[in-house]
Parts: C-alpha cells; structure tokens; sequence
C-alpha cells in the first residue's frame, strides 16, 4: 500500500468553490457550507472553480449588477463548462435568478445564462421585499428537501420567477423538479435539475434546516477533485479516482429517468 501523498485532500469531505465575483456577504455561505461538511474556498480562479466537487453561485442585489460581475471573472463559460461535464453546480438567491432566461428590473431588462426558460419579476405581493421565513412546496421524490419538506426557509428578494414552463424536447430525459412557494402569488424556490440546483431562499441563513438542505446537497457530490499536482509524486494516487460523470447533449444537468 502506497503511503499518502502530503497535501492530498480528505476524500470524505467534498471541495466546494464559492465563487468570488464581487457579491457582498458570501462568508456566511462559506461557514454554512463548512458546518455542512465541505471543505471550502472562496475564489474566482478559473481552476479553482472547474475542478471542485461542487460550485456554489450567490447573489445578492440587483439582476443586471450580478450578471455583469459574472462576465467580469468569465463565470458564464466557467458554469457552462461545468455543466456539460455534469459537474455540480448551486445558485443561491440572485444565483437562482440569473440561470433563467432574463431579468426585468425597473424596466431594465437583462439577459441571464439561459439555463432554464423564465423570467425575472417583481413580486405580485403588497409588501415587497418578501422578508423571513416562509414555508415551501417540494416536489414527492425531492433530494434537497429530504427530511424537511415542512421546514420554513428564510428569503430576502423583491423578484422572482411566477411562471415555469420547460418544454420537454426528450422523452428519456427527466424534467427538472420545481419548488414553490408563495408571497402575493406563486413563485419558484428552487430547482433541481440533475446537476444544476437552485435556491430563491438562503440556506446559509435558513438555521439547522438550511444545514441539512446543504448536506443533501453534498452528498450529491461526485468525488471528482483532480489530482494533476499529486499524480506525478505518486501515480497510483489517482487509481482510486471515479471519472467525471458525462454531461447530457441537451440541457445541462438533466439525467435519463
């Protein structure tokens, strides 16, 4: 048996990368992240961002402003990348938003990644923001809701997506799980949609059941990390390693049903 490499991670703990792109209060994600059982770092390093288990994407603010810090560190293509190599990826907040189509905020309207179809609204409620915490609707079968469906979840946001309409272009594939909540009218708390998630609320502030939903999360996580620093020291260390897991050739993130 070889003896292990200095440095090597511990492959019991899933990397996450927090991307770094200029968002404000993103320590909170990164200590919630911790507490969850991740080994974190918050960086926009190209590297950093494409080799960890799992990325995770905040947001906080205004739709546009985020999407114009996501074009400044190359986040886009980073995220496309990751996704067609079916490598996981978590949209927090504005992080949700922006993986649809577009935001209209103030009547500006913003392009976003495109992931999912939708736009951006503002809130069809009398008091915006939509403050605290607010129960949700998981989907039968969801994996980040596992053990609390009943939870509450605490959201800070004035817009929001209130229609979902994913049009099915491949029977085999299956359709991304939505989650719903409601303030003023209905509109979506997450999605999870194989390798991509999302989430309107911020687990990080959601208490124990924003843990627990972070857990879920990681154990989702292929242990992928690569070992291009270690594998000249040692080439059997990276006999063990699981290859990464092949991305779809429609929407990123979806698997055969």
């Amino acid at each position: 048996m070889s003896e292990p490499i200095p440095g090597a991670r511990d492959r019991a703990r899933p990397t996450v990368t927090v991307l770094d792109y200029g968002a404000g209060n993103v320590r909170s994600a990164v200590r919630a992240l911790e507490e969850a059982g991740a080994d974190v770092v918050l960086s926009a390093d190209p590297r950093a961002v494409l080799d960890a288990d799992g990325l995770v994407v905040p947001g906080v603010g205004a739709f546009a402003a985020v999407m114009d810090g996501l074009r400044a560190v190359d986040a886009p293509r980073l995220i496309g990348r990751r996704l067609a190599g079916g490598r996981p990826v978590l949209g927090i907040c504005v992080g949700l938003q922006v993986l649809f189509d577009a935001g209209v905020e103030h009547g500006q309207h913003s392009e976003g990644l495109g992931e999912w179809p939708g736009t951006v609204e503002r809130l069809r409620a009398e008091v915006v923001p939509h403050m605290g915490w607010n129960t949700v609707e998981p989907p039968e079968g969801s994996v980040l809701f596992e053990g609390i469906e009943d939870e509450r979840f605490y959201f800070v946001h004035s817009y929001g997506v209130q229609y979902w309409d994913f049009p099915q272009s491949i029977e085999r594939m299956r359709p991304p799980q939505v989650t719903w909540s409601d303030h003023g009218g209905r509109f979506v708390a997450a999605v999870e949609n194989g390798a991509l998630c999302a989430t309107q609320f911020h687990p990080e502030k959601s208490s124990t059941a924003g843990i627990r939903l972070l857990r879920n999360w990681l154990a989702t996580l292929p242990r992928t990390g690569r070992l291009d620093d270690l594998v000249a020291a040692d080439p059997l260390a990276a006999a063990d390693e699981p290859a990464d897991r092949p991305g779809p050739a429609d929407r990123p993130g979806q698997a055969p049903a």
